[in-house]
């Protein structure tokens, strides 16, 4: 697809990544519809980038509903809000665990059902899904987050292939660490030696090339991390014996404790 002149829907527009994807976009003219909770970081997106503000928590049932009501003609729909999901899950409280999935997984699904109808009719269109690493490989203290991403990976893949025959891509974009903005920036942690990141600005790149070539899968991260990956989906008890080895359980325990008021 053409992103000049295409109305996207872009949720949780308020955060750091979702904010670069609002620039690269609004840079490439697509006609923006903002969302995310907090409607005075929303309104001072809009007023650099252009575009229509809805103010929506995706944790409320209908919120999608209300959404998609609200937004009007869609053609694209880049489904970016997400909560941390992180720590045991025998810490977690029920609530926090419903949060958890309505916010990571319910909402994006949704979107992508109440999207398509429009989409389908119109013979054209694009849903991306912003998921992560860990929706390819498994890491201790994030089981649930696991979860959300290792399902909107299964979602996208057969979605896609779903609307294939209607002319409507799907593409799902997996990020690395992401620097200067997003929810591991936000811990502050230190990264060990070897293991890299990658700006905002990679992940909006991303969405745009999602858009405009139809892959169905995209990871922005360091080479190694991809290589790592792909051999924890071949051997993962291997893979969880190296992160044990190597102390990368630990960073996840950091991360866990750093993200534990984020709901």
């Amino acid at each position: 697809m053409n992103l000049h002149g295409a109305h996207v829907l872009l949720t949780g527009a308020t955060g750091g990544i979702g904010a670069a994807i609002a620039r690269e976009l609004g840079a490439r003219g697509a006609n923006l519809i903002l969302t995310g909770r907090r409607a005075e970081v929303l309104a001072e997106l809009a007023a650099t980038v252009g575009g229509r503000t809805i103010a929506a928590d995706l944790a409320e049932p209908d919120a999608a509903q209300h959404l998609l009501d609200q937004a009007g003609r869609v053609d694209i729909v880049v489904a970016n809000a997400a909560l941390p999901a992180t720590g045991a899950v025998p810490d977690l409280s029920i609530a926090d665990i419903d949060t958890m999935l309505d916010v990571n997984l319910r909402a994006p699904i949704v979107l992508a059902r109440l999207a398509a109808e429009q989409m389908i009719s119109r013979k054209q269109g694009h849903l991306v899904f912003i998921s992560s690493l860990l929706g390819k490989t498994a890491s201790p203290d994030a089981a649930l987050y696991n979860a959300t991403k290792f399902g909107l990976r299964g979602f996208g893949l057969a979605l896609r292939a779903d609307l294939r025959p209607y002319g409507v891509g799907v593409t799902t974009i997996f990020p690395g660490f992401i620097r200067d903005a997003g929810m591991f920036a936000k811990t502050g942690i230190t990264l060990p030696r070897g293991i890299g990141t990658r700006a905002p600005e990679d992940v909006a790149g991303a969405v745009a090339r999602a858009v405009e070539h139809n892959p169905a899968e995209i990871d922005v991260a360091p080479l190694p991390l991809r290589i790592g990956t792909m051999i924890a989906n071949i051997a993962p008890s291997f893979a969880a014996n190296v992160q044990r080895r190597t102390g990368n359980d630990k960073l996840s325990a950091e991360m866990a404790v750093s993200q534990r008021t984020i709901r």
